[in-house]
C-alpha cells in the first residue's frame, strides 16, 4: 500500500506496530529531528542488545549516539575533504578501469555484480585508508566474511582478522609517513588523547562497512535502470556531461527489480527518544518510526512526472542519502565513483545488455534496497 502524505500506523517486519512517515517535506524534516534516533531509549530493547558496534559492545543510548556521531563527523570531515576527493579521482578511475578490464577478460556472459559492483567500493576505501596493494585481497576477503550474519563463526573470524590487521596497519603508519585517512586520524590523535588506536580502527571499519553495501546496491540499481531504459542510456552515451544528474536520478528512482515485484519498503528506521507530536499525532518515546523514503522520492509536488526515470532532471533533492546529522558523510566520494563508472562502462561496452530476463534477477532479502544477488550481462 502506498501511504498518503502524513503519518499512519503500520506493522514493521517483525509484526510490531510502527509509525510510517511519508511525504517529501515531512520525511526530510523528521530525518533531521534529533529526537529520533537509531538507538532505542530502553537499554533492554533488542535493537540495543542485538546490534552491537563493529567490534563488540552495545550501541549507545540516544544521547550518546548523537555525541558519537558529532565526534565522528568532526574527525572524518577533514579526512574526506574536497581536496582529498579530488586527489583520489585518478585512483578511482584506475580502479574502475581495472575492474572493467576484468569484466572484458571474463567475457560474456559475466556477472557484473561480482566482478565490478561488489569490489569497487571496497577497493576505493582501501585506497582511502592506505591499505597496501599486496594486502587488499585479504582485506576484501575478511570484509566479506565479516558480513556473513547467517554464519556467526565466519563473521566473527572475519571481524577478528580485520581488527588485527587494522591494528598492525595503524602501528605501521605511526612510523611510516603517508597521506591517507588513517594518517590523518593519527595526527588528530596527537591533539586528542581520547582518540586511541581502537578508536581509529572503529572509524576505519565504519568507513568500510558504511560505504560498501549501500554503494554496491546503487551500482547494481544504476546498471539495471540504464539497461532497461534505452533512451536514457543513449542520452548518457551521447552526452557524458549528464553523469552528475544521472547519478542523482539513480539515487532517487527505485530499482526495476523492486518495481517489478512491488517490493516497496518503509526504508530507514528510527526510534523516538521522547514523546513527539507530528500533525496532532503523538509518537511515544520508544516507538518505532519508519520513513517512506522511496515514496518521498516520488512526491509529485517535488518531482513532476515522478514515475518517469529521467536523467536530465535539473533538480533532484532526493532523500536517499538521508538528511541532517545523519546525511551520508561519504556522499561526495560515492558520487565520484558512480559518475565515472556509468560513463566509462558504456564507453567500453556500448552494446551492454542484460543476459537474462529481468524477472530472473533476484533482490537480496533483508538487504539494502536495490541489492541483487547476481547481475548477468552480455555485450
Amino acid at each position: 500500500m502506498t501511504p498518503t502524505h502524513g503519518i499512519q500506523q503500520v506493522s514493521d517486519t517483525q509484526g510490531r506496530l510502527a509509525w510510517l512517515i511519508s511525504g517529501h517535506q515531512r520525511v526530510r524534516d523528521l530525518l533531521a529531528d534529533p529526537r529520533l534516533s537509531r538507538s532505542h531509549p530502553n537499554p533492554g530493547h533488542p535493537v540495543r542488545l542485538t546490534q552491537p558496534g563493529w567490534f563488540g559492545g552495545p550501541i549507545p543510548d540516544p544521547d550518546g549516539e548523537l555525541a558519537d556521531l558529532q565526534r565522528m563527523r568532526k574527525l572524518l570531515t577533514p579526512a574526506l575533504s574536497a581536496r582529498r576527493m579530488e586527489d583520489l579521482r585518478p585512483r578511482i578511475r584506475a580502479i574502475v578501469d581495472g575492474l572493467l578490464d576484468d569484466l572484458e577478460r571474463t567475457g560474456p556472459p559475466a556477472d557484473f555484480h561480482s566482478l565490478v559492483a561488489y569490489p569497487l567500493p571496497a577497493l576505493v576505501v582501501c585506497d582511502l585508508l592506505g591499505v597496501p596493494e599486496q594486502d587488499r585481497a585479504d582485506f576484501l576477503r575478511w570484509q566479506l566474511e565479516a558480513k556473513q550474519v547467517s554464519k556467526p563463526a565466519v563473521a566473527r573470524g572475519g571481524l577478528q582478522s580485520l581488527w588485527r590487521y587494522l591494528g598492525t596497519l595503524i602501528e605501521r603508519k605511526r612510523w611510516v609517513p603517508s597521506d591517507d585517512v588513517i594518517a590523518d586520524l593519527l595526527r588528530a590523535a596527537e591533539l586528542d588523547p581520547a582518540l586511541t588506536d581502537d578508536g581509529i580502527a572503529h572509524l576505519a571499519a565504519g568507513l568500510l562497512f558504511a560505504g560498501h553495501a549501500p554503494v554496491v546496491a546503487i551500482i547494481d540499481r544504476g546498471v539495471l535502470l540504464l539497461l532497461t531504459h534505452d533512451d536514457q542510456r543513449e542520452a548518457l552515451q551521447r552526452e557524458p556531461a549528464l553523469a552528475s544528474s544521472a547519478v542523482e536520478e539513480i539515487f532517487r528512482f527505485a530499482s526495476p527489480v523492486e518495481r517489478q515485484r512491488a517490493t516497496r519498503r518503509g526504508g530507514l528506521t528510527r526510534y523516538a527518544a521522547v514523546d513527539i507530536d507530528v500533525d496532532g499525532v503523538t509518537i511515544r518515546a520508544g516507538d518505532t518510526v519508519l520513513f517512506a523514503v522511496q515514496e518521498a522520492n516520488e512526491d509529485e509536488a517535488v518531482f513532476p512526472d515522478s514515475k518517469r526515470f529521467d536523467i536530465t532532471r535539473e533538480r533532484v533533492p532526493h532523500l536517499s542519502l538521508s538528511h541532517g546529522a545523519h546525511f551520508c558523510l561519504g556522499a561526495h566520494l560515492a558520487r565520484l565513483k558512480l559518475q565515472y563508472l556509468f560513463v566509462r562502462l558504456f564507453e567500453r561496452f556500448p552494446t551492454l545488455r542484460l543476459a537474462v530476463p529481468l524477472e530472473d534477477i533476484h533482490p537480496v532479502r533483508d538487504a539494502v534496497a536495490g541489492a541483487v544477488s547476481q547481475l548477468p550481462v552480455t555485450w
